[in-house]
């Protein structure tokens, strides 16, 4: 019993000393970032423009409350020599402390870019309240003009973005590249890295006045844009990043449209269903090779023409044709990584590092070279293995 009451007795002296909630942060002091921009200042600054959820007005009522805008979110933005510098003086006049735990996404203007993000990156991944899951884009407009955009579904747009992105790998239109992917990839011996571009289109349409069509700019996927070291050195288009995006990351689904065996001028619609996309070096007597292997299996989901899979030779030769337009686009990306970028965008290095570290030692210092000359061989098969619910032409029954 004694013990029992010595130990009581410590306990209740020592929460005398406990101080309850340490560094706590009350949800009505806090500017709640949802996205980040950044862009190219003047003499050699940074304009960093954030987007801040309304608490009061995020629900998506259409009616304004007493003392509020309606609008979902306010955009804000201050210039500095530094990042912290321009974030520090975003205090100057918000009424609340930018806290940036929630931000969905992190949106780089290519002048920026072009000069260099390693500033961007230091930022970013140092500060402790910002995740390393936060998406990373580029973009050819001001990163402000895009954090300002509405959306058309969300209540807030920064929220959109982070949809956007997730849901992205079925169209396989652009990369999935995060604040982590982005710190690998500048970090790395061998891989340089690659970001999503995203720009505005006039593409919406207005309910008010029908027949508007265009009469809104919306947030749009646009291929990828290529770094070596910190510096955009280039441009991807949506085909060329399809080509890409098996070498770097999972992809889930695709579309193809081709031309009909018999009349070209009619289209089929194909779906990837399932791939295999295998890289594998090779190292003999001093040279360096890879040999990508690449079988996919596609589902017919529509057919501009009569067309059934029991006309094997119709089949065959769609097959034969998604295949060179598959090498192609693979052919192509290889080739503008080589000789156009001279960057490692593909991550040879790193697999030809997983099966020859100890040759890779011997050459890592000279990889950009050695990648440059790489010979490539590329095999490619395709399977159209069903044609959704349809195994024979839908004809008129006239």
């Amino acid at each position: 019993m004694k013990t029992k009451h010595l130990f009581l007795l410590i306990s209740l002296t020592l929460t005398i000393f406990l101080n309850g909630c340490i560094g706590k942060r009350e949800i009505n002091e806090l500017a709640l970032v949802m996205a980040v921009g950044l862009d190219k200042g003047k003499d050699g600054k940074v304009v960093v423009s954030v987007q801040i959820a309304r608490p009061a007005d995020a629900r998506g009522q259409t009616g304004a409350p007493a003392g509020n805008t309606g609008d979902p979110i306010w955009s804000a933005k201050a210039e500095g020599k530094t990042i912290f510098e321009a974030i520090r003086s975003l205090s100057t006049f918000s009424t609340r402390r930018v806290f940036w735990a929630h931000n969905y996404i992190i949106i780089i203007n290519e002048d920026l870019a072009r000069d260099g993000i390693s500033d961007i990156i230091d930022f970013f991944t140092r500060n402790p309240e910002l995740r390393m899951r936060t998406w990373v884009v580029v973009t050819p407009n001001k990163a402000s003009n895009i954090l300002s955009t509405m959306t058309g579904l969300e209540v807030i747009s920064g929220e959109a973005m982070d949809k956007l992105f997730r849901y992205s790998s079925i169209s396989a239109q652009a990369p999935r590249t995060q604040m982590i992917d982005l710190q690998s990839a500048y970090l790395s011996e061998s891989s340089e890295p690659v970001l999503a571009r995203v720009k505005l289109i006039k593409r919406g349409i207005s309910n008010k006045k029908p027949g508007q069509e265009g009469s809104y700019k919306q947030i749009d996927l646009s291929g990828a844009g290529v770094f070596k070291g910190d510096k955009l050195v280039g441009i991807l288009g949506q085909k060329e990043t399809r080509g890409l995006l098996p070498f770097i990351e999972k992809v889930e689904s695709g579309v193809m449209a081709v031309s009909c065996p018999k009349e070209p001028e009619q289209k089929i619609s194909l779906e990837l269903k399932h791939y295999k996309f295998k890289v594998t070096p090779l190292y003999r007597n001093g040279e360096i090779s890879f040999h990508i292997k690449y079988d996919t299996d596609f589902s017919m989901v529509e057919a501009g023409c009569p067309l059934s899979l029991e006309d094997r030779a119709q089949i065959t030769k769609l097959e034969k044709q998604v295949a060179n337009e598959l090498k192609g686009n693979v052919n192509n990306i290889v080739s503008k990584a080589q000789k156009d970028f001279k960057a490692d965008i593909l991550e040879l290095g790193k697999i030809f590092n997983n099966k020859y570290p100890k040759e890779w030692q011997q050459i890592k210092n000279r990889w950009d070279e050695e990648f440059q000359t790489a010979a490539v061989k590329i095999d490619v098969t395709v399977n159209i293995e069903d044609t959704a619910l349809l195994f024979k032409p839908t004809k008129t029954g006239k």
